[in-house]
């Protein structure tokens, strides 16, 4: 019976598309007062009904545009939208047959206002400014409980990742604001997932600026972008929130909840939460955190994870998680701007991993075997303050000091054996290591931005600092044996005590001095960057007759001094005109690096270096909808500090690492190039961006490894012709059906090419890694009905040395997927998530191939604010992360502990009290 209403539901609504009409309206704009062309002037169509959007496009350089597609009205709105100018208004007839309706050539009136610079208020669902890309919400329609990230789906060149990784005409969004301030730092899923669509009024899109950039208006981030989302003047004051609590097999759980209090410029917020499904604590169970795919999330070297630059404790394998945080922004007075976040994270991770690598020598191969398991244990603190005052409109002070406090405890255990070519076992070894670590961190940025006058002069005083205190105490054993002719045998069992200072000042002084009035400009730049390190590391060998830790070995400890001091003047030109930016910057660098061993004095390094670096950009943009970018820079970058340090370190006996004094720094070349473009007409996005860089003098490891035993000494040298490109093209279009149907077909392709420059044995030689993946994806959209995306991408890689000893390898990697969601019958929401992954190459005893589905169904009780969910993790229980690596000598097979099969039961309800009249607004399902 279900099955045949929903198929009635389905005709019913198939035959009213059937009647859809199809129009098109075409015209050129031109201002009235001097009958220029009108680039970028919004023409949009609204049903006469209810005033809702029906379509909409942009005009074109000329000031003409073409505006097409499908409707069922008789008659339509149609307004022309222009900043600073009158909006154009008039009904039209759609007749049967599809005929154009051609407008003569249309004059703007200028608005009385423009000269003032009023913001006028407009019901376009596009407005293209100077700088600003403008969105108006109430025009693009979405399920009734969307949030943010259902909204940016929908904006035409927004394009939105499996990892919720947002990019807007090919470059990444890396902040989100609302009305202009940071909601919970400089995460941008927060913002996305919790705030819903119905609170917003416009979304703006902007080159991400610095708030010093923003006062001064220079140009910012050429590579990135920000979002702020302006709140409806009705629902900045009242309270919204969600709890969210799930139970399932396994002892899988989730617990979350969030709470916002809006009073105009100030607001609260607070959430809290908990799993042990590798999420973070306040996801509220959402299927894009949930049943993320493997390799989504960034791990970090303690064991926690990060999203969006925020540590949430957790680790590879399977971890419970645990998290508290608050957001307060609010404005003191009439010239200060506060906001500050605090956030408390704790987790628990176990996780076992296995891998088989096979190392590629000159005259021969040997092959690794290795297991291990670790528990990891963290709590984590961070604070974080911003204090915007702006003394008068001509100087502005900037303060963002932030804390930070860790603790961490990891039981780590490894197992390592090494085979020669004839399988034979030449050496093995075992370690179990139990470390507690404490890190203490603070730093802070004032800025003083200072305006002279009108035609853009202004002086930037920058100082940083930062102070990082950690420490810990790390007890092993190890034992390891090496066979042969002569056998050796390792044993350790050793307390080291560790405890490094780390100090960091750097003074920044820009003042830029208009040649021509906003037009040409320099820049007088002065940089200075100090940064310094107290590293101890005190290692005391067990001594059996005291039953204690205090035999001090000197081999294994280090006890160092270390200071980089920079020096850096600097001129920068740049002009700008309505078209196009072109900047120039040249520095000169003097840099001394310091290195005192308290230990080992006659291993003391100071090296001073001196380098001319060069910066250039360029920016043309052919209309509002189309811009090219390229740009090239020089750029050195002195040895490391561990590379320089002559000393033997044998903290590992099978890898003995040794420094190179006498070592260049690195010169690098880089060359970039991208185009953009969005055709609002045609609704097709095309993006392409390639970068090349040269680089000589890079510092590479050199290694020679003993053919009986297998042991390896490790140093470093200088090596010129290392080159590394990577290139990455989309396209997509929109096919409107009607109304409600819509179909976007995505083509990319992205690659990458690498030379590097290797010493095998004594042996130099050049490995070349090629790789490219093509992808296709369809997005099939029936509002309020169903949703239909399949996708496919391949990668295929080529790794190609010059030397007979090495064997040119190919790979490759399929990857098939399908999401679907179902909003029928009413109140119900069914999405599915399919993958099938295969990788033909890898090594017997890993699994070439897994399908991964996960599936929920939700629905809505307590009138659309409340909803109960079942959700299924990994239905097919296939989940699997064997990967395949190959670089410039090995080839390696891994796989390691991943979160298996789960059925879960939730519950999610909200509240909300936002408006004038602190009415309650109806909400929804809120599941993603």
């Amino acid at each position: 019976m279900r099955k045949f209403l929903l198929l009635l539901a389905l005709l019913s609504v198939g035959s009213v598309f059937s009647q859809s009409k199809s129009f098109k309206v075409s015209g050129t704009l031109i201002g009235a007062d001097d009958q220029a062309p009108l680039e970028a002037a919004t023409v949009y169509v609204q049903r006469v009904k209810d005033s809702s959007l029906v379509s909409y496009t942009i005009s074109d350089r000329d000031g003409s545009f073409v505006l097409e597609d499908k409707t069922y009205d008789d008659k339509l709105h149609l307004l022309i939208s222009y900043v600073g100018y009158n909006t154009h208004s008039q009904i039209i007839k759609i007749p049967q047959d599809k005929t154009e309706l051609k407008l003569d050539v249309l004059p703007l009136e200028l608005s009385s206002n423009s000269l003032s610079e009023v913001v006028i208020q407009s019901t376009a669902p596009v407005t293209i400014k100077k700088d600003t890309l403008e969105f108006n919400v109430s025009s693009f329609k979405t399920k009734k409980d969307a949030n943010v990230e259902d909204l940016l789906k929908q904006l035409p060149g927004v394009e939105i990742d499996d990892d919720g990784k947002i990019k807007i005409n090919g470059k990444d969004v890396n902040k989100i604001l609302v009305n202009g301030k940071p909601f919970f730092g400089d995460d941008p899923s927060i913002t996305t997932k919790n705030l819903t669509k119905d609170i917003i009024e416009k979304i703006q899109i902007v080159d991400t600026k610095t708030k010093s950039e923003a006062f001064t208006g220079e140009k910012g981030d050429k590579d990135n972008k920000t979002i702020n989302l302006t709140i409806k003047e009705e629902n900045n004051k009242g309270v919204f929130g969600r709890v969210s609590a799930g139970a399932g097999t396994d002892k899988r759980y989730e617990l979350a909840g969030m709470v916002n209090v809006f009073d105009n410029d100030q607001r609260i917020s607070v959430l809290a939460g908990g799993n042990n499904t590798n999420s973070p604590g306040f996801s509220f169970g959402e299927i894009s955190k949930m049943f993320g795919r493997s390799g989504s999330t960034s791990w970090n070297s303690n064991g926690s994870f990060s999203i969006g630059g925020r540590s949430f404790g957790g680790g590879e394998g399977i971890t419970k998680s645990q998290n508290v945080g608050a957001n307060y922004a609010d404005k003191i007075g009439e010239f200060a701007d506060v906001s500050g976040d605090y956030f408390y994270s704790g987790s628990n991770s176990e996780n076992e991993s296995s891998s088989q690598r096979e190392t590629i020598l000159s005259d021969s191969r040997f092959f690794s075997n290795s297991v291990s398991r670790s528990v990891n244990d963290t709590d984590s603190h961070t604070a974080n303050l911003d204090f915007e005052i702006k003394v008068d409109s001509t100087f502005l002070i900037n303060i963002k000091p932030s804390f930070g406090y860790t603790t961490t405890q990891t039981n780590y255990y490894s197992s390592d054996n090494t085979l020669n070519e004839n399988q034979e076992l030449i050496n093995q070894s075992m370690l179990n290591s139990n470390v507690e670590s404490l890190g203490k961190r603070f730093s802070n940025n004032l800025s003083l931005t200072k305006k002279y006058g009108s035609d853009g002069a202004f002086f930037r005083l920058q100082l940083n600092n930062s102070i990082n205190n950690n420490e810990s105490d790390d007890y092993l054993s190890s034992d390891t044996e090496v066979f042969g002719s002569n056998p050796e045998s390792i044993n350790r069992n050793q307390y080291t005590s560790g405890l490094n200072k780390s100090r960091g000042l750097g003074v920044d002084f820009t003042y830029r001095l208009p040649v021509i009035s906003k037009k040409l400009f320099l820049n007088f730049e002065y940089e200075y960057d100090r940064d310094s390190d107290e590293n101890t590391k005190s290692t005391f060998d067990h001594n059996s007759i005291s039953n204690g830790f205090d035999d001090f070995n000197e081999e294994l400890s280090t006890d160092f001094d270390y200071l980089d001091t920079k020096h850096s003047p600097g001129l920068k030109v740049s002009y700008e005109t309505e078209k196009w930016f072109t900047s120039l910057k040249g520095s000169y660098v003097f840099r001394t690096l310091e290195n005192n061993d308290l230990l080992r004095e006659h291993f003391n390094v100071k090296k001073d270096f001196e380098a001319f670096e060069i910066d250039y950009y360029f920016n043309y943009r052919f209309s509002k909808k189309a811009s090219v970018y390229s740009g090239y820079d020089y750029k050195t970058a002195p040895p490391a500090l561990r590379q320089l340090q002559a000393y033997s370190d044998v903290s590992n006996p099978l890898n003995i690492v040794i420094g190179n004094p006498n070592l260049s720094p690195s010169n690098k070349h880089s060359f970039y190039l991208g185009y953009s473009s969005f055709d609002w007409q045609k609704r097709t996005g095309f993006y392409i961006y390639t970068n090349f860089d040269f680089n000589n003098n890079e510092v590479v490891s050199k290694t020679e490894v003993d053919p009986e035993t297998l042991k390896r000494i490790t140093t470093y040298a200088n090596v010129d012709g290392n080159y590394r490109g990577n290139a990455s093209v989309s396209y997509s279009k929109n096919f409107k059906l009607d109304s409600l149907r819509q179909v976007k077909v995505r083509l990319s392709a992205w690659g990458n090419l690498s030379k590097n420059i290797n010493f095998n044995n004594g042996v130099q030689y050049a490995s070349k890694v090629a790789s490219i993946t093509p992808n296709l994806s369809l997005e099939f959209d029936w509002k309020k009905v169903m949703e239909f995306k399949p996708y496919y991408r391949i990668t295929f890689s080529k790794n190609k040395y010059d030397i007979e000893a090495f064997e040119d390898r190919t790979f490759s990697r399929h990857n098939l997927g399908l999401r679907t969601a179902t909003f029928l019958p009413k109140n119900f929401e069914w999405r599915n998530d399919i993958s099938f992954n295969y990788n033909p190459d890898i090594a017997e005893g890993f699994q070439k191939d897994a399908w991964f589905w996960n599936s929920t169904l939700a629905y809505s009780v307590l009138k659309d604010q409340g909803a109960v969910t079942l959700k299924v993790y990994d239905l097919l229980n296939q989940n699997t992360n064997a990967r395949r690596t190959a670089t410039r000598d090995y080839i390696e097979d891994s796989q390691s502990t991943v979160l298996t099969q789960y059925f879960m039961l939730s519950f999610s309800w909200k509240f909300n009290s936002l408006g004038s009249k602190g009415e309650t607004r109806s909400g929804g399902m809120h599941f993603f």
